[in-house]
């Protein structure tokens, strides 16, 4: 999967993976550019699922496309690994099923959510689903081991370059780490901090990610207001092209085999940030 993936792919947690008609041919068009602009993945953000991903998967012929993540709560584990056949079948291996817990105040069923995870790999594996072509949304030690013992590796969201390389260091060399990374496509700090803690402001209001933030060092204090400097600065990327750069790359240096760039530009989360998209790909040369 590594070498398939490349160093840079794009999350998308919106437009991507709509599901209004109208914008069905905007949607293929968008996923045919990312692939032309050499990104080796297309990550499909919220709650998304093979259906999501089908429609981009025949618009390109080589970037891969993963949920990031598909929710255990949304789909029996049984229909998961059918998915996966027919969508791996149908273009070449192409299909990374992401999978995750969510989060208890997006889904009703949310209980013992290490147990209930282990619970579904075991039945994807009972529907005879390999390990290789799922991997797992992992922020705490117990489920980035999970991830490397029984997926093909993590996919962490809203995480530091710090704790990318200690989640290397847990999963081993062999498995992939597959960080998200928000971008800002802005070099002045007042209006770059505050499109992110506009974005951001979402993420704080579930503990999933802040105990996470406490885990790894940061404070109370990091978390009020809309994140300190300290916290924006540590899970976006911002300023001039040359910044941004530096930023990718400091997580590649941790330990991240492969980069997951979303664009936040202050637009609709619906949105398709193209130019954006544009302007990133340009960038990272």
């Amino acid at each position: 999967m590594k070498e398939t993936i490349g160093k840079h792919g794009i999350w998308n947690g919106g437009g991507l993976r709509a599901e209004d008609p109208a914008q069905r041919g905007e949607r293929a068009e968008a996923a045919a550019e990312l692939e032309e602009l050499g990104f080796g993945a297309i990550w499909l953000g919220g709650s998304s699922s093979a259906a999501h991903a089908a429609p981009l998967l025949e618009a390109t012929s080589r970037i891969v496309v993963g949920t990031s993540i598909q929710s255990i709560w949304d789909h029996a584990a049984e229909d998961a690994a059918a998915s996966f056949a027919d969508l791996r079948a149908a273009h070449s291996g192409r299909f990374v099923l992401g999978l995750g817990v969510s989060h208890a105040k997006l889904a009703e069923r949310y209980r013992r959510p290490y147990s209930a995870l282990v619970a579904y790999l075991d039945a994807l594996d009972a529907a005879g689903m390999p390990a290789g072509g799922r991997v797992l949304a992992a922020l705490g030690p117990r489920t980035i081991e999970l991830a490397r013992d029984r997926s093909a590796g993590s996919i962490p969201y809203l995480i530091t370059a710090e704790q990318t390389a200690k989640s290397r260091e847990l999963l081993g060399t062999a498995p992939l780490l597959a960080p998200e990374l928000k971008v800002v496509l802005e070099s002045d700090p007042a209006r770059a901090r505050t499109l992110a803690r506009d974005y951001l402001a979402l993420y704080l209001g579930l503990p999933n990610y802040t105990n996470n933030f406490l885990r790894n060092g940061f404070t109370e204090d990091d978390l009020k207001d809309g994140g300190s400097d300290r916290l924006v600065d540590a899970v976006f990327a911002w300023g001039t092209d040359d910044k941004i750069r530096a930023r990718v790359d400091e997580f590649i240096a941790a330990g991240a085999d492969h980069v997951a760039l979303q664009v936040v530009d202050g637009g609709p989360r619906y949105s398709l940030p193209r130019e954006g998209w544009r302007r990133l790909a340009s960038l990272l040369g």
